[in-house]
């Protein structure tokens, strides 16, 4: 593989208090699975059955990152960012995702909690990363309106213990994903394949949102957001037909996710009529105001209608869309790829943040990258280094645009266990080795080491 170029020219300065961090999230890196009182998560079982991970993989040690977190930390102080984004396992702290409360699940937390601190990393932790408690699913998961009421009565047990240390937190994490891959189309876990039936949900997620919002609250916490997935939506032409599918595939995968929250109304009557519980009432808890909204970009999304000859299901990037939805998501040409065959579009991210400030305008609070990254095999890996490169110059455009955006977060600072995908795909600074996990950090975390020393000289 050869070196991508990268630019000669050091970063364009940032604020001062600009957050600079990396993220992870438990199911992808602790392992551990059955140690410390953990209970099983949908993806424990999802994983399990034959054929769901395409290399046969789970993550029943994943990066071992439960025992090896000394050495994780370590790696975090030496790349230089002020914040570590992970997320508590709420199998681990609840192991039947109510009921009782696990004290060895927390005191993991609370000992990585004092090991950031300790190497002058702020902890912000992401209360739900997908690990939804098997239990739960079994009654339902996020198909019933309890599982939001159960997950409040988690995050209060969180922010009890670790309160008094977290300053930054986060609720959940890309409810979209969740609900198309997971209860839409089946490919992530629960493995269900509902297709529009999966819309309540992103209500009820949604409403965990609100809910732990509350709770953060009433223990005295501040600092709270969310991290959504959000890209652009392209239209694949001008005809009628492709802007009404894009504009379609628009609100199921930024609107009806970021509307609720930042407007407190779903962008459809017709689409709130479609799902459950007191939608009024719930959508005053939903939009509890944000300290900070989270957005991960990854890639835009080109949209045109669906083919009337298509027989089967189409496959884009992996994920396999029945035929008949009413959009089809198309390959978009003249751009750079990852090697998950991601295309590679810096100023996206301009626009998409340019579209937030129009579409919410006053409404939209201050935003933190909760997640931007790309997988790239190999040590010297200057793909990476191009890709955040490009992606911390359009965000700066941005921001000299006058919006207000505090932070940005690396995903991700290990390659871990990427879902469906098992290990085939590495996102991370730091290498992992499969058979030793032996962490080596690539040419992109010694980059970014340099340019944050770079930006802390001011």
């Amino acid at each position: 593989m050869t070196t991508a170029p990268v630019s000669p020219k050091p970063l364009p300065r940032f604020p001062r208090d600009f957050v600079w961090g990396v993220s992870t999230s438990a199911p992808q890196i602790e392992g551990a699975v059955e140690e410390g009182g953990r209970g099983r998560s949908a993806w424990d079982v999802f994983a399990a059955e034959p054929g769901r991970i395409k290399d046969a993989s789970d993550a029943r040690i994943a990066i071992d990152h439960y025992h090896r977190y000394p050495e994780d930390v370590a790696l975090l102080k030496e790349l230089g960012v002020g914040a570590y984004r992970f997320s508590v396992a709420w199998p681990r702290v609840v192991p039947d995702g109510s009921g009782a409360v696990n004290a060895a699940g927390l005191d993991f937390y609370d000992r990585l909690v004092d090991a950031l601190l300790a190497a002058g990393v702020d902890p912000v932790p992401t209360l739900f990363h997908w690990d939804t408690p098997q239990a739960l699913e079994e009654g339902g998961g996020w198909l019933v309106r309890e599982t939001a009421e159960h997950f409040a009565a988690y995050a209060d047990a969180v922010a009890a213990r670790l309160g008094d240390r977290v300053g930054r937190w986060i609720t959940l994490n890309e409810p979209a994903e969740l609900t198309l891959l997971g209860y839409g189309l089946g490919q992530h876990a629960p493995g269900r394949q509902l297709v529009f039936d999966a819309l309540p949900a992103a209500h009820h997620q949604l409403l965990g949102h609100g809910l732990a919002v509350q709770a953060l609250r009433a223990r005295g916490a501040g600092n709270i957001g969310i991290a959504n997935s959000h890209g652009p939506t392209w239209a694949a032409s001008a005809s009628e037909a492709d802007t009404a599918a894009a504009d379609l595939y628009d609100l199921l995968l930024n609107r009806l996710f970021a509307d609720p929250l930042l407007l407190g109304r779903y962008p459809d009557e017709g689409l709130a009529a479609l799902l459950p519980g007191p939608v009024a009432d719930d959508l005053k808890i939903i939009s509890e105001p944000l300290d900070w909204y989270g957005i991960n970009y990854y890639q835009p999304t080109l949209v045109g209608a669906p083919d009337p000859g298509a027989a089967g299901p189409a496959d884009f990037g992996g994920i396999l869309l029945p035929p008949e939805l009413p959009f089809a998501p198309r390959e978009i040409e003249g751009y750079p790829r990852t090697d998950f065959g991601w295309p590679v579009v810096p100023g996206a991210l301009t626009e998409l943040l340019e579209t937030f400030r129009e579409r919410y305008g006053a409404s939209l609070p201050p935003i933190v990258i909760t997640e931007n990254g790309c997988s790239y095999d190999g040590l010297d890996d200057g793909e990476r280094i191009t890709f955040l490169d490009a992606h911390l110059r359009a965000l700066h455009e941005a921001l000299e645009a006058g919006i207000d955006i505090r932070g940005y977060f690396v995903w991700s600072l290990l390659d871990n266990f990427e879902w469906a995908e098992g290990y085939a795909r590495r996102f991370g600074l730091v290498h992992v080795d499969r058979a030793t996990l032996t962490r080596t950090p690539k040419s992109s975390y010694r980059w970014l080491r340099d340019a944050l020393r770079d930006q802390a000289r001011g």
